[in-house]
């Protein structure tokens, strides 16, 4: 029995060439990525600044030049931790659109190349071939705008968690102070 649930891929892959297959696999990397930093930040992150926090109220000195130093180090590695994979996320991103680009270009490169050894029908073959062309730009496009949404949450969290870690730190010298 043929594989009937691959036949709408093989269809779409038809349509779109063999840049979409490579687009389909960054957009597969990009949400692996997007599902691993979900995963770390609510698995791994979390304790680490729980952890942070308790180190940083056992420590005897925290009002010094030198604690205060040792503290920022502290939280800027864990922040780095959660910024890890931005560059890559970001270079992916980048990377879709213009491999939409390259997909419209070699398909229309086969519409040309169609046109000019067909004389029949000439306009039908020639919409059909832009319409597929078009494919892979639209499918870059959309997977990168998603990317962009998921890239600019994700500073948007880093950004918070700095400004809490900060705050929780200072919260909790205060506590153990007083």
């Amino acid at each position: 029995m043929p594989m009937l649930w691959l036949d709408p891929l093989t269809r779409l892959v038809d349509a779109g060439g063999p840049v979409l297959v490579v687009i389909a696999g960054v957009a597969m990397l990009l949400f692996s990525v997007a599902l691993e930093r979900w995963w770390f930040f609510r698995f791994q992150y979390r304790p680490a600044r729980r952890q942070l926090v308790n180190r940083w109220v056992a420590r005897r000195d925290r009002a010094s030049w030198s604690a205060l130093t040792l503290r920022e180090v502290w939280v800027r590695e864990l922040i780095a931790s959660l910024r890890g994979p931005l560059p890559w996320l970001k270079l992916l991103v980048v990377i879709c659109p213009l491999l939409g680009l390259l997909g419209t270009v070699t398909g229309m490169i086969t519409v040309f190349d169609s046109l000019s050894v067909s004389e029949v029908n000439q306009a039908r073959a020639m919409a059909d071939g832009v319409a597929r062309a078009t494919l892979p730009t639209l499918s870059g496009m959309a997977v990168s705008v998603v990317g962009l949404l998921f890239i600019t949450r994700l500073e948007h969290i880093i950004r918070r968690e700095d400004q809490r870690l900060h705050d929780r730190l200072a919260r909790a010298a205060e506590d153990a102070h007083a």
